[in-house]
């Protein structure tokens, strides 16, 4: 292969990968305009690093069954939700998962991370301490989230 078919090449594969990264707004430029709780409900968000590992893998994030996002690198987004149990997943070639419980007034926070499968890479969802979680939030981008049945 010459030199500029290679460089061509090149610059496909990183415009391909760098499209399914997040790119609205970032959490810091955000986070002022983020509603307060509603009464009994509680706040899930959801994050994944900008790494480039991974980066095509973007399943479905589910919420006791229902779609309200996606994995998306750079990303972030949040669902309010009623208190209860919860099962997050996620899934490529096999479903991972995590489950917990939100009371009302609570904040959880779910990292999507890139793990290696038997043919594709897995998503997989886990609980972060708040802590550690806001420091992780602060460069990602905001990805609009779908409108739950919870949130009408």
């Amino acid at each position: 292969m010459t030199k500029l078919l290679k460089t061509v090449a090149a610059g496909v594969f990183v415009a391909f990968v760098a499209s399914g990264c997040a790119s609205g707004p970032q959490y810091k430029e955000v986070a002022s305009s983020i509603p307060t709780l509603k009464e009994a409900q509680g706040r899930i968000y959801f994050y994944r690093s900008s790494s480039m590992i991974g980066a095509a893998l973007q399943p479905s994030i589910k919420v006791n069954g229902n779609p309200v996002g996606k994995s998306q690198p750079g990303g972030f987004f949040y669902v309010d939700e009623p208190a209860g149990q919860y099962v997050v997943s996620t899934a490529t070639e096999t479903e991972k998962t995590v489950s917990f419980k939100l009371d009302a007034g609570e904040t959880k926070y779910v990292k999507t991370s890139v793990g290696f499968g038997l043919l594709v890479g897995r998503i997989i969802p886990s609980i972060e301490s708040p802590d550690e979680a806001l420091k992780n939030l602060e460069d990602l981008h905001y990805v609009a989230a779908p409108t739950t049945a919870a949130q009408k």
